[in-house]
């Protein structure tokens, strides 16, 4: 069941994964599509009892296609129609290409909270996250096709720089979130509920978060 627009506190857009290059459209039966579907689901239900809607946005491309970043024009066009809605306090998940995505849109208004699960951040892309903003970087250690390193470094310096910032590392985990796939899905939501439920508060966990 989905919340009235009127009645959510919060709107949060789950972002997929996607390929570096790739002007063929997506569909709902690709692989990062589903993935995300089935993890939308889970933040969907998990999240509707505090009032926060979820939307997964469906890309038009499958690549992020290099200066024309097209999965963000179809992102910004979602956070268009939800500030059409009313809802004007927006959390933002993205896995691996996702990740990017949430990035580059993290500086539009409304935006609180960003979730970048396994990122795809080839250059330095948390350098578009600004300071005020909460930021969880989640990622399996054992990652091969994204760089859990490089995603450790960029989100701690964007937190020296006065992003609200956490590191999530989970030992022995892969890209795809297979490995423990309910540590994925309640790190993201326990993130959501504390920076977007309430009024931005101090997230448990936080002694962690270098």
């Amino acid at each position: 069941m989905e919340i009235p627009p009127g009645l959510s506190r919060a709107h949060v857009l789950v972002l997929p994964g996607g390929l570096p290059v790739g002007t063929e459209p997506a569909r709902p039966w690709h692989l990062p599509q589903l993935r995300m579907s089935a993890f939308t689901r889970t933040l969907a239900s998990r999240l509707r009892p505090h009032h926060i809607s979820v939307e997964q946005v469906h890309y038009r491309y499958r690549g992020w296609n290099g200066t024309h970043m097209s999965p963000v024009r179809d992102a910004l066009e979602a956070l268009d129609r939800a500030a059409r809605r009313g809802q004007t306090r927006i959390g933002l998940v993205g896995h691996s290409m996702g990740g990017r995505v949430a990035a580059h849109l993290a500086s539009q208004d409304g935006v609180e909270s960003v979730v970048a699960l396994a990122p795809w951040w080839p250059e330095n892309d948390a350098e578009q996250v600004p300071a005020g903003r909460h930021l969880l970087v989640a990622h399996g250690t054992e990652d091969h096709a994204t760089d859990p390193r490089a995603a450790q470094s960029q989100a701690m310096a964007a937190r020296d720089r006065g992003v609200k910032a956490r590191w999530r590392p989970l030992p022995g985990g892969g890209h795809f979130m297979l490995t423990d796939p309910g540590w994925w899905a309640t790190t993201t939501v326990d993130f959501l509920v504390c920076t977007l439920a309430t009024e931005p508060s101090t997230w448990p966990g936080d002694d962690h978060a270098s």
